[in-house]
């Protein structure tokens, strides 16, 4: 593992604490030694760094925002709280969740290799405010402030309908995806079930694709 690109892409991200710089590390280094065996990723070193670790947080000051909003509508006395969907390895909910021990993390995935790898990350990890589930998205429960994925794609109507039933009222869907061109081409599959949408682009340290977050609140029901 390159350290010096996960530290200066951190840095870059304004994300310097050594504990979770050493745990990151660590997690990359679990994800490479797994995925022989689990096949969680189709990356390795560099490129698991940047398009997988470095990928995931990129976005964490709008998620930081977004949280930040979401608490003017939150019930009292609960905290903030995400999920991740279809999390795979994990990503981007465990360097979430890493970098932000304040927020309630699910994670949730379908396969039991998978979770097998979450539940050993969560032990070696120290990851206290991380939940796992395993489960169909299509079966999701719960509410969250911040309903997040990286792996949907392209959006699709029946699927998103459950994607927006466990995101709160005040709360956002937050879909990381490529080219924005291509984002929104897909919007028109799911109108009706958000009431309003960006589409904010993102910058990924040592990355030149494009990438953006498609942000949305769901439509009133």
């Amino acid at each position: 593992m390159n350290e010096t690109i996960l530290t200066q892409g951190l840095a870059e991200l304004g994300l310097t604490d050594d504990d979770a710089r050493d745990r990151l590390g660590r997690y990359v280094a679990a994800i490479e030694s797994w995925n022989p065996a689990y096949g969680l990723v189709g990356a390795s070193g560099d490129e698991l760094i940047v398009k997988h670790i470095l990928d995931s947080l990129a976005p964490i000051a709008l998620l930081d925002r977004l949280l930040s909003e979401a608490d003017r509508e939150r019930e009292r006395g609960t905290g903030p709280s995400l999920v991740d969907l279809g999390t795979g390895a994990g990503l981007p909910g465990i360097p979430l969740a890493i970098e932000r021990p304040g927020i309630a993390v699910t994670l949730l995935d379908r396969m039991t290799r998978r979770i097998r790898f979450l539940e050993a990350m969560r032990s070696e990890l120290a990851l206290v405010n991380v939940d796992i589930v395993e489960e169909q998205v299509e079966r999701a429960k719960g509410r969250y402030d911040i309903v997040t994925f990286r792996a949907f794609r392209p959006f699709e109507r029946k699927l998103f309908k459950r994607v927006f039933s466990v995101c709160s009222p005040g709360g956002f869907v937050v879909a990381y995806k490529g080219k924005a061109e291509r984002a929104r081409s897909e919007l028109a599959e799911i109108e009706g079930l958000y009431s309003s949408v960006d589409i904010l682009p993102i910058k990924v340290p040592f990355l030149d694709d494009e990438r953006c977050a498609v942000v949305m609140r769901p439509a009133r029901r």
